[in-house]
C-alpha cells in the first residue's frame, strides 16, 4: 500500500468516524423514545460498526503510531460538520485546533 492510498484510508476511516456524531446529535434533538430517535441512534450504530470494520483492516496494514496519528481529522470533520449541519460556531481556539492537528500529520507525513 503507497503512502498517499495509507493516508487516505486512514482519513477517509476517520471521516466514517465523525459521522457517528451526526447521528448522535440528531438522535439527542430527538424525543426519547420517538422514530427519529431510534433512527438516530441505529444509524449511529450502523456507521460505528462499519467504522469498527474498516478500522480493523486498517491496523492489519499500518503501524498503530500512524493509525492514531491520524485521529484528529475526525476532530476537523466533526467541526466542519457541526457548522454546516447543526449552525455552531467555530471559534479562533477551534481553528487554531484544528492547525496543529494540521501541522502535526504533516510533520509526521513528511518522514
Amino acid at each position: 500500500m503507497t503512502k498517499v492510498a495509507t493516508y487516505s484510508s486512514l482519513v477517509g476511516v476517520n471521516l466514517l468516524y465523525a459521522c457517528v456524531t451526526l447521528f448522535t446529535k440528531y438522535a439527542s434533538q430527538q424525543e426519547m423514545g420517538a422514530i427519529a430517535y431510534c433512527f438516530g441512534l441505529a444509524g449511529a450504530i450502523g456507521v460505528m460498526g462499519a467504522y469498527a470494520i474498516c478500522w480493523q483492516q486498517i491496523l492489519k496494514r499500518v503501524e498503530l503510531s500512524t493509525a492514531y496519528m491520524f485521529k484528529g481529522t475526525s476532530l476537523i470533520f466533526i467541526m466542519l460538520f457541526a457548522y454546516a449541519l447543526f449552525g455552531e460556531p467555530i471559534t479562533i481556539m477551534n481553528l487554531i485546533g484544528a492547525t496543529v492537528v494540521v501541522i502535526g500529520i504533516t510533520l509526521f507525513a513528511k518522514e
